[in-house]
């Protein structure tokens, strides 16, 4: 048996698997299949679908429809919809007579938004790859207006991160008459802050990385995505401007009075893009569940899908590898954002990438697991101005995560904490009569939300209760002593130890907070012993039943 499930239930016998070096086999094509048919427990997989239905339901809805896929292993295992692709008829929320609304399918094309910045990076990385750009080269060598107003030095891995100095955005479709006057206001426009002193989030980074694949290619930047991208990785439903013949696949976004789009539907929603012909570096795709898990399966297997190359496993390698190492929360590769748990939930790590975008969408790529979670919802339709759909962006990414189980680390049984449970849990040894320093060792793996903690804690009344330091070690350990255990990413059992100083009977307890975000695996304890020199005080895996569980479940193998 494997480890209990969120809802106290056996799961199957899949595993959090540990980060691997190098990719999936190039050969990998995604099938469908079931979650027990790759090892894992459906439960929480099913859940999710469940909270996506009743979101989409709810009154107000979080957003009107939705579309999920998870893939594990190149297995699709849960494709998911819900709710409605066109619902309303005004900005105000008045709802079209039932039989003019469209529900959602699994083929509803949806505006992905910011995620078409993934496109663009992959355009980039083309260029890289077949010799016409370097990433360290000034963006000016190729662009020389782009020199204007102290962005000479700046270079396309700059662009790439981030890290330009741009500002977040300027209203090109309304201060700017013409494409070519938008145009060069982004080109023209001066860094907001010193380039590569900060990270800042712009789109006028991928509109200028848009400008550069067409300046070096000759070609419209839709026109290079199709050829090097879509075209090749058999992505037929994804790309921009969308032809007439889908309109009634396509998921409406925002009525628009301001520019007077109306009901935007078949159109991006971003209006910059659309001021520039619906074809720009940061916005401007559509796409499917279907198509964008192809993309992430492209991504695993290092650039290749169904005998197609598109990029360079290097270059795949380096959209992947973090260099804003001196921007500790804003991870970014060339194109993907890294370890973003607000949105990647269980699934973050140094390693996993992803990127969503305004209209509500999230891909998540985790090359550790080999997984894939994509969200795809209209939640701007009719209005921009609903709630967030970050909690379900990350309970979708978290469903597969928490559906891969932690096999304890000793023996047959460990003991565990369920995640998402606003509560304390402990685990209370029985006194133990000591007559000197006693020794406290045990295994614990450890993936938790920013505000949830593992202490270890003694009391010789069992009233009283003070933490104890501990040492830890393994991969993502904290280093030194720490009063507790948290973190997540590293995937990976840790030893713990501590010396009890006492000349009473002392208890130990393990105490574990945690609050209703908490978006990790899970906190495991295993492989407790307590000695006195060489006197076996408790053996926890021979004598479970002297420890007293308050919250905590039994998990086995």
């Amino acid at each position: 048996m494997a480890d209990l499930d969120d809802r106290g239930r056996p799961s199957a016998v899949g595993r959090f698997d540990l980060p691997q070096s190098g990719f999936a086999p190039a050969d990998t094509v995604l099938r469908s299949g079931t979650p027990r048919s790759v090892g894992l427990d459906p439960g929480p997989i099913d859940a999710a679908a469940e909270a996506l239905a009743g979101w989409a339901t709810a009154s107000p809805p979080l957003f009107p429809g939705a579309v999920s896929l998870l893939a594990h292993h190149g297995v699709a295992v849960s494709r998911t919809a819900t709710g409605k692709a066109l619902r309303y008829a005004d900005g105000n929320g008045t709802e079209l007579p039932a039989a003019s609304q469209a529900p959602v399918r699994p083929d509803t094309i949806f505006d992905v938004a910011s995620v078409s910045k993934l496109f663009t990076s992959m355009a980039v990385m083309g260029l890289v790859d077949r010799g016409l750009v370097d990433v360290d080269e000034r963006v000016a060598a190729h662009l020389p207006e782009f020199a204007a107003n102290g962005k000479d030095a700046i270079t396309v891995r700059q662009l790439l991160t981030h890290t330009s100095g741009f500002e977040p955005f300027i209203p090109l479709w309304r201060d700017w008459p013409d494409e070519a006057s938008r145009i060069r206001a982004v080109l023209d426009r001066a860094p907001a802050t010193p380039p590569g002193t900060a990270y800042t989030y712009s789109d006028l980074n991928l509109i200028t990385l848009g400008v550069l694949v067409e300046r070096l290619t000759g070609k419209g930047l839709d026109q290079v995505v199709t050829e090097w991208v879509t075209r090749p990785l058999g992505m037929a439903d994804t790309g921009y401007n969308p032809p007439a013949a889908k309109l009634d696949r396509i998921a409406a976004t925002e009525f628009q009075a301001t520019p007077p789009r109306g009901m935007v539907r078949g159109q991006v929603h971003d209006e910059n893009a659309w001021s520039l012909g619906g074809v720009a570096g940061h916005a401007g795709v559509f796409s499917t569940a279907h198509d964008l898990a192809v993309l992430g399966q492209t991504i695993l297997n290092g650039g290749t899908y169904r005998g197609r190359r598109v990029l360079t496993a290097e270059s795949v390698r380096a959209m992947l590898t973090n260099y804003n190492q001196a921007f500790p929360g804003d991870e970014h590769g060339l194109g993907f954002e890294l370890d973003q748990r607000w949105y990647m939930g269980g699934l973050s790590g140094p390693g996993t990438a992803g990127h969503t975008g305004f209209t509500g969408t999230s891909l998540v790529i985790d090359p550790a697991s080999r997984s894939i979670a994509i969200l795809l919802t209209n939640r701007v339709h009719p209005a921009r101005d609903g709630a967030s759909v970050n909690m379900a962006r990350e309970r979708v990414a978290s469903s597969l995560a928490l559906a891969m189980a932690v096999r304890p680390r000793h023996g047959r049984t460990a003991w565990s904490v369920p995640p998402a449970s606003p509560t304390t849990a402990t685990l209370t040894s029985p006194p133990l009569a000591a007559r000197g320093p006693i020794r406290v060792r045990f295994a614990a793996f450890v993936d938790t939300g920013d505000a949830d903690a593992l202490v270890v804690e003694t009391s010789s009344d069992g009233t009283a209760w003070e933490p104890v330091p501990l040492r830890v070690g393994g991969p993502g350990a904290p280093a030194g002593e720490t009063a507790s255990l948290t973190g997540s990413g590293h995937r990976s059992w840790w030893t713990a130890d501590t010396i009890v100083t006492s000349t009473r009977p002392v208890t130990v307890r393990w105490r574990s907070s945690t609050d209703s975000r908490f978006t990790g695996r899970k906190i495991s304890i295993d492989g407790i012993f307590i000695t006195e020199g060489d006197r076996l005080l408790l053996n926890g895996e021979k004598e479970p039943h002297l420890l007293r569980p308050v919250g905590w479940r039994v998990q086995t193998r």
